[in-house]
């Protein structure tokens, strides 16, 4: 038998993390107009639904709709 799933520890600290940093980065889970994670230059797949944020700051997974204040444009270089 497979027992039932329980956060551990872990889980929790993560909990907090993700906590912390939606409220120092001002993470949200809508876009902010036009602005949002998948055409943020540090959104690393732009064609996934979900993807890493690779801001020095946040480093983590994030949706594509999300946005944070340190968006950034893409630079038409890219």
């Amino acid at each position: 038998m497979i027992p039932e799933p329980e956060p551990k520890e872990i889980d929790e600290t993560l909990s907090m993390e993700l906590r912390h940093l939606a409220a120092n980065a001002v993470l949200k889970g809508h876009p902010n107009g036009s602005e949002k994670c998948e055409n943020c230059r540090y959104y690393l797949e732009p064609t996934a639904d979900i993807s890493y944020c690779w801001h020095p700051k946040l480093r983590i997974i994030v949706g594509a709709q999300w946005w944070c204040q340190w968006w950034e444009v893409i630079p038409e270089d890219s």
